[in-house]
């Protein structure tokens, strides 16, 4: 396991062990394309992230109009939810990032899939990325899982007739009681919503996955199914980035985790050994002694 202290923490974390290649190309960043190497799939430089959050206690039109009345201003607290993190992650890598709530990993991945803009920094990818961020996201209630499944691919950047040959095949792998998958998807079990969106996410042939608490959806028998056609696309060598607190999945999946503490990257190295020591910081409540400086 390797750390990062204070010192260093914004230089570049390259994961796995293969040598940067020299080789460069054009790369899809906020700001118009940018020279990146060809075996990389993301690079993240010297990202930071932060937001202004309102902490008023009662949050009515009443307390508005008062406060508005009295000339007082709203109550704002600034929230840093990732700070200076630069990492590169070559195509290929299966990276499992784990930490406590509010440790930055969900922030982190809205960044990368564009969702949301860093405030400093900047991100690059190689590539064309599916997202499964929160289940449901971008799906239109009134309309059935049919039609949000047509829906999800054409956002995906799919052609109609693309996404429609696809239609039947995510339909099945969602496996939905009969007929619901023609029904509103305002009928659905949350259970349900999980099962269409993970079908629709693994379904794209993304280049890059991007998954956070996705594999949590579905009952048993549907979590093993997801499991295994995480591992076939694993074995297509794509590059698939996944936020979880099943720390089983990320020992068993990723080849590479990295472990997120108050916005920054604690740690990063084999998943064996970062899930040990992330959930010993869980038992004891403290940092270990070799990173207890971050």
């Amino acid at each position: 396991m390797t750390s990062t202290p204070e010192s260093i923490k914004s230089e570049v974390i390259r994961l796995g062990k293969s040598k940067p290649s020299t080789t460069m190309l054009d790369a899809k960043g906020y700001n118009g394309n940018i020279l990146l190497p060809d075996d990389l799939a993301i690079r993240i430089e010297d990202l930071s992230i932060t937001y202004k959050i309102n902490v008023d206690t009662k949050k009515t039109l009443k307390n508005a109009v008062m406060r508005a009345s009295k000339g007082e201003k709203v109550r704002m607290r600034t929230v840093e939810a990732v700070k200076r993190v630069s990492l590169d992650i070559p195509h290929g890598s299966v990276v499992g990032i784990v930490g406590a709530n509010g440790a930055g990993k969900s922030t982190l991945m809205r960044s990368i899939a564009g969702i949301m803009p860093p405030t400093t920094g900047r991100i690059i990818v190689n590539g064309k990325i599916s997202t499964l961020l929160a289940l449901g996201v971008g799906f239109n209630p009134s309309l059935s899982g049919r039609d949000n499944i047509i829906l999800g691919g054409l956002a995906a950047g799919l052609t109609r007739d693309e996404i429609e040959s696809k239609t039947d095949e995510i339909a099945a792998f969602a496996d939905l009681p009969d007929g619901f998958i023609d029904m509103p998807v305002r009928t659905y079990s949350s259970g349900m919503y999980g099962r269409v969106a993970f079908a629709v996410s693994v379904s794209m042939t993304p280049d890059i996955l991007l998954l956070d608490e996705a594999l949590s959806a579905g009952d048993a028998a549907f979590k093993e199914k997801s499991f295994l056609r995480m591992r076939e696309l694993v074995q297509e060598a794509r590059t698939i980035v996944i936020v979880s607190h099943a720390l089983a999945t990320i020992s068993d999946l990723c080849d590479t985790a990295i472990w997120m503490h108050k916005g920054q990257i604690l740690a990063h190295g084999e998943p064996g050994k970062i899930v040990e020591e992330y959930l010993k910081f869980l038992e004891v409540g403290t940092l270990p002694s070799n990173l207890e400086d971050m």
